[in-house]
C-alpha cells in the first residue's frame, strides 16, 4: 500500500492486526521472520582502483578506443590524442559520481539510531532499531530520530525536521488527520519517515515501512 496518508490511523492498525497497546513478543517474532530486520543494505565496498577501472567497461568506450587505436595506425596522431582524452575524462566523471554516490550511501546508513522506544504488550519498552517491525507501536518524542515510516496515530504539537528526505530546512507541523488526496512525500503531514528529526512535541504512531522498504530505503536503492 503506498497511501498510508490517505487511511485512518485505525485502518493503519487493522492493515497489520496491530493495536495501541502494542504488538506482543510472539507477533514481533513473527514478523521479523517475515519482514526481516529494519535496516538499510549496502553493497560491499569497492576499492577506487576498481571504481576506476569499472568506467571503461562499457561499449561505447571500446569503439572510442578502437577509433584511437586506428587512428594512430594510419598516422592520426590528434585524432587519437583527442578520442584518448575524451574517454579519460568520462572516466574521471564516472569515478567521482560514483564515489559521490558511495559516499551518499555511507551518510543514509549513518542515519539510522541505534535504539528506539516503541509500546509492547501495554508496556514501554526500549528496543533495538533493527529489530521493529510493521505493526510496531512507537513512542516519539523532541530529540528522537524517527527509527522507521510510521502512521502517525496521535500527536501532541508534534514537530519534525525532515532535510534529510525533503531537503528542507524548516521543521514541518504534523497531525493524525487523514489526507483525502494523492499527496508528495513533502506533504504527507500525518507520516513521519526513517531518518528525520522529531524537534518539538510528542507523538505516537504504526510502522508500516522498515529497512529497504522505507522511503530512505528507496533512495538508499536508487544510489547504492
Amino acid at each position: 500500500m503506498e497511501n498510508w496518508h490517505g487511511i485512518s490511523p485505525e485502518a493503519a492498525l487493522q492493515v497489520f492486526g496491530s493495536r495501541r497497546s502494542g504488538l506482543t513478543d510472539d507477533e514481533v517474532r513473527e514478523r521479523l521472520a517475515r519482514y526481516g530486520h529494519n535496516e538499510l543494505k549496502a553493497k560491499g565496498r569497492v576499492s577506487p582502483v576498481l571504481v576506476f577501472l569499472k568506467q571503461f567497461l562499457s561499449p561505447l568506450i571500446y569503439v572510442l578506443l578502437v577509433a584511437a587505436i586506428i587512428s594512430v595506425a594510419v598516422g592520426h596522431l590528434l585524432d587519437a590524442g583527442v578520442i584518448t582524452v575524451a574517454v579519460l575524462v568520462g572516466a574521471v566523471i564516472g569515478y567521482v559520481q560514483e564515489t559521490r554516490a558511495q559516499k551518499a550511501m555511507e551518510a543514509l546508513l549513518r542515519m539510522a539510531a541505534p535504539k528506539a522506544t516503541v509500546r509492547r504488550d501495554t508496556r514501554m519498552r526500549e528496543v533495538l532499531t533493527r529489530e521493529i517491525v510493521p505493526g510496531d507501536i512507537l513512542l516519539l518524542e523532541a530529540g528522537d530520530k524517527v527509527p522507521a515510516d510510521a502512521r502517525l496515530i496521535e500527536v501532541s504539537n508534534l514537530k519534525v525536521n525532515e532535510a534529510t528526505l525533503t531537503g528542507e530546512s524548516m521543521p514541518v507541523e504534523k497531525h493524525s488527520e487523514t489526507l483525502g488526496e494523492p499527496v508528495p512525500v513533502a506533504e504527507r503531514k500525518n507520516l513521519v519517515f526513517m531518518g528525520t528529526v522529531v524537534t518539538y512535541g510528542r507523538a505516537t504512531a504504526v510502522v508500516f515501512g522498515t529497512g529497504m522498504s522505507t522511503e530512505i530505503g528507496k533512495i538508499a536503492t536508487v544510489i547504492g
